[in-house]
């Protein structure tokens, strides 16, 4: 691919200085967040580059991480005053849902997937522990432990598996799936700590993983098999998101552990995503960080730094489509033309 295959878009910001991109349905609507004017935190919902504050549930902030292609968003919100509680959030239009906690005053979500099935976790009774929970409109359920303390989930699939990370007895934490409230602990690459942030429709799983030398690297999971996806160079990498073309997005140290960028990873291989920004928006000062959101049509949401003003924002990557396949749609364009002057002159007889 060319420097040139993708077109770059600041998604700018509610008023504030920062914004992040958490996720991206395939209508190309990214969810995430920005800070407004007046330094509140809100869920934004990015159509194009028009911004829309989604509100809370009567705090001051809020924070959208998962979104459908109906358009539905998950993520949390403060109740009341900043600091007195959030609680897992779903918005559906202008409509603000609060989802509760597992008892205790916490809550948080982080995916939700076509159905409306929302992931996250809840504090228990007493805030003693986080647990991995999913919501079923208002029915929700414990996904429990590997047998530790707590548990947390991060996405979930349009067959209801979900992902994240558990506790086992031993206080390791580990990429778990859970099918129903069946829990598989998905392993490591060799050493004591993973954790699996995103899965596609073919059970495909992502996220990080601690190899035995203690770097932590990017990983996908089929079954419960494990391979590490490398870095940029660097020791340290994460894996997000993953689509149904098993395109996967996160982020990775360069040479030297000093500095991240966005990553993508297809087949198995590794490139930086910078490496697709056009001279211009270089010269500009962008640098993309971390890749969260990648749709079936490979649009890319995460967040770029600006290396000029030192800015975080929102931003949306989305593929030029290559010459051959505008000859072949203009092709088609032809061809769908000719079949409706056939059909009109058909009727004439």
């Amino acid at each position: 691919m060319s420097a040139a295959s993708y077109t770059f878009t600041d998604l700018g910001t509610l008023g504030g200085t920062s914004s992040y991109g958490s996720g991206i349905n395939n209508a190309g609507k990214v969810i995430g967040s920005s800070y407004t004017a007046g330094g509140d935190q809100r869920a934004t919902l990015w159509n194009g580059t028009t911004a829309t504050d989604l509100g809370t549930l009567g705090g001051m902030s809020s924070f959208g991480v998962g979104i459908n292609n109906s358009g539905q968003v998950a993520g949390w919100s403060y109740t009341t005053a900043v600091g007195e509680g959030y609680h897992a959030t779903v918005w559906n239009g202008t409509v603000v849902t609060d989802l509760g906690t597992l008892g205790g005053t916490y809550s948080l979500a982080y995916g939700i997937n076509d159905s409306g099935q929302v992931v996250g976790f809840g504090h228990t009774a007493g805030d003693a522990a986080a647990h991995a929970t999913v919501w079923y409109g208002t029915a929700v359920v414990d996904l429990g432990t590997l047998g530790g303390t707590s548990s947390y989930a991060f996405g979930i699939n349009n067959s209801g598996q979900v992902v994240g990370r558990a506790h086992t007895a031993g206080g390791d934490q580990r990429a778990t799936l859970w099918n129903g409230t069946t829990a598989t602990d998905l392993g490591t690459l060799g050493g004591n700590y993973s954790s699996a942030y995103g899965i596609n429709d073919s059970g495909q799983i992502v996220g990080g993983a601690y190899t035995a030398g203690g770097d932590q690297h990017a990983t996908i999971w089929n079954g419960i098999v494990a391979t590490d996806l490398g870095t940029l160079g660097g020791r340290i990498s994460y894996a997000f998101g993953i689509n149904n073309s098993r395109q996967v997005v996160g982020s990775s140290f360069i040479g030297g552990d000093v500095v991240a960028h966005a990553a993508l990873w297809k087949e198995g291989a590794a490139t930086d995503l910078n490496s697709f920004l056009d001279a211009a928006t270089v010269g500009s000062g962008w640098v993309l960080t971390e890749g969260h959101g990648i749709n079936d049509s490979g649009w890319i949401t995460g967040v770029a730094r600006n290396s000029i003003t030192g800015q975080e924002h929102a931003f949306l990557l989305a593929p030029v489509p290559e010459p051959a396949s505008l000859a072949l749609f203009s092709l088609g364009l032809v061809a769908l033309r000719l079949a409706r002057r056939t059909r009109k002159e058909g009727r004439q007889f």
